[in-house]
């Protein structure tokens, strides 16, 4: 798959999004080097219960999934972020085969990659740069896996509108083949306080992460935002059961990016993400669309967070 360059991409995936009626642009522009240092800050944030109560968990069932998984596994992460969470899987699982890290961010993903191919030497590590949202082509491994592990923490599947989830999950089924399975992360509804509070730090390194988009276009881009003039915010709309970000315009102002001037009003907004809080049966009903069948759902005491085990259907 060719390559698309920076102009073909502000043209195809960046303006369509901050020229249309409700100004938006994919999350995946948080995650540049930077985007992912600040979100490795925000998993250690009091307020951010997702991370804690996930890494519980993990560390109470871990086990038993890995008894699912069975030996010699290859282990897929889709969006790898802070190595603690893999560790805790590696660990786990016996005589893991293979890792194969998948994200855009290319520096941060060959540094995290690089100190767990220290650290685990009997480890075939080998990160592969790609969109995940797409199909992509799987390393080679010195030693045949028994299974490929499809490995997404961290409730990044409410990041997707559900028909766009639908789509990922199908993606994921495709890299797990026939004998695949899944491990998954998903954050449930809940108080809409926690989640104002969670998406509101009071450190404001959300603030940062979500104006980490703005910094972005300007460097990689050709733009030319004064970040001063826009601002965090974080609503939970309960209707749709989402977290809604939004950067907003605190002035009427005109934005140059690239060749493209872009238009705003006095308190429009761009939205950044979407973060959906999925309910039990909706989620599998999801998985189940997708050719995934459930084998294990693990819930915390408190009924905010699920970690589930999927097998490859058919």
């Amino acid at each position: 798959m060719a390559e698309t360059s920076e102009s073909e991409e502000l043209e195809d995936q960046i303006l369509p999004g901050l020229t249309a009626a409700q100004k938006h642009i994919s999350p995946k522009y948080f995650y540049d080097e930077r985007g992912s240092q600040l979100f490795d800050q925000i998993c250690d944030l009091p307020e951010y219960y997702l991370t804690r109560t996930e890494l519980k968990l993990m560390d109470l069932n871990l086990d038993q999934a890995a008894e699912m998984v069975g030996p010699r596994a290859a282990v897929i992460e889709f969006g790898a972020g802070s190595n603690i969470k893999i560790r805790k899987l590696l660990d786990s699982l016996d005589q893991p085969a293979a890792y194969v890290p998948v994200d855009i961010s290319g520096d941060y993903l060959l540094k995290q990659a690089a100190q767990l191919a220290r650290d685990y030497p009997k480890l075939h590590v080998t990160p592969v740069f790609a969109d995940f949202t797409q199909p992509f082509d799987l390393p080679d491994h010195p030693v045949m896996p028994e299974r490929n592990l499809i490995f997404f923490p961290g409730s990044t599947i409410g990041n997707f509108p559900p028909a766009q989830a639908l789509k990922l999950l199908e993606v994921m089924r495709i890299e797990a083949r026939d004998n695949g399975a899944l491990l998954i992360g998903v954050d449930l509804p809940k108080d809409p306080a926690i989640l104002h509070a969670a998406y509101n730090d009071s450190q404001g390194v959300t603030a940062e992460f979500n104006l980490n988009v703005l910094r972005r276009l300007n460097t990689e881009f050709g733009g030319h935002f004064d970040l001063e003039h826009f601002s965090h915010q974080a609503i939970y709309d309960e209707t749709a059961s989402r977290i809604e970000m939004r950067l907003i315009s605190s002035k009427q102002q005109t934005v140059r990016l690239g060749d493209h001037e872009i238009s705003f009003e006095a308190d429009e907004y761009i939205i950044t993400e979407h973060s959906y809080k999925y309910a039990l049966d909706t989620f599998l009903e999801l998985a189940g669309k997708a050719g995934w069948q459930s084998r294990q759902v693990w819930i915390d005491d408190n009924q905010l967070f699920s970690m589930h085990y999927l097998a490859a259907a058919g």
